[in-house]
């Protein structure tokens, strides 16, 4: 889903950069350019980049990156 229009960035972009080490919305903007425009995703994009940085996210997504 795309969360900021004005760049183009999606959510799974953001987890993407969350799981990179990405950990605040300054960051995030620095990165992906979201919340400098308009700054109508921030609020979106502060809830998806916490929840990818809570540890049941982690866990999740570490078990799932592993082989079968």
């Amino acid at each position: 889903m795309y969360v900021c229009l004005c760049y183009g960035v999606t959510d799974r972009e953001i987890r993407e950069a969350a799981e990179s080490g990405v950990s605040s919305m300054r960051q995030l903007g620095k990165e992906l350019g979201v919340g400098r425009q308009c700054g109508r995703c921030a609020c979106t994009a502060r809830e998806i980049l916490k929840e990818s940085r809570s540890p049941d996210y982690m866990a999740l997504a570490n078990m799932l990156a592993q082989p079968a």
